[in-house]
């Protein structure tokens, strides 16, 4: 799949459903994250951070780069673009924005807008290793795929609730996340 493939198809097929998240009483925090797909000549390939193990919340986990709306921000657009270049390096010119995710809400309190760009590759990162210790990447059309979702079932208030685990390689892609690849992967392969 090239990037002209992407477009047509995200565009061509509206998301019905979304993974189910999780029911704040109140709005959440507003928040945003990048969904970086680097193309390559034959590939697309979608970039992951590793969170720095000694962060308070969530340290040492998967995820996107973002973080929380600052006051400085006019958009959650410019949210998620700011805080891909403070974590690894990324200047928001080099994204081209094409989509984005139904909005996401999280057990820590955030209701998290997940943005869709495209870079050209290869990368050349800086990491904030305040905030990020590793990054790596993985092929689009393995995320994509339904058959590589493993869905885990836990009862959360009397309700039977998904948490969906994407492995790769020595990683294992989990929560919201992998939440926002299922809700990405939807526009691929319908709601199955």
């Amino acid at each position: 799949m090239n990037k002209s493939e992407f477009l047509r198809q995200f565009h061509h097929i509206r998301l019905v459903n979304k993974e189910p998240d999780f029911p704040l009483k109140n709005s959440g925090k507003p928040a945003a994250v990048l969904i970086p797909i680097v193309q390559y000549q034959n590939e697309l390939k979608v970039v992951f951070t590793v969170r720095a193990k000694h962060l308070k919340h969530h340290g040492g986990q998967i995820s996107f780069p973002g973080g929380k709306q600052e006051q400085t921000d006019k958009t959650l657009m410019q949210t998620a673009l700011r805080e891909t270049y403070e974590e690894i390096g990324i200047p928001p010119e080099k994204v081209d924005i094409v989509g984005s995710l139904p909005k996401y809400r999280t057990v820590s309190g955030y209701e998290v807008s997940p943005y869709i760009g495209f870079l050209p590759g290869p990368l050349n990162l800086v990491l904030d290793k305040n905030e990020v210790d590793e990054t790596f990447e993985v092929p689009l059309m393995f995320l994509l795929n339904h058959h590589n979702h493993l869905i885990h079932w836990v009862k959360r208030n009397n309700d039977h609730t998904p948490i969906y685990f994407i492995p790769w390689q020595q990683h294992n892609i989990w929560g919201a996340t992998a939440a926002f690849v299922r809700n990405l992967s939807h526009h691929f392969y319908g709601n199955k």
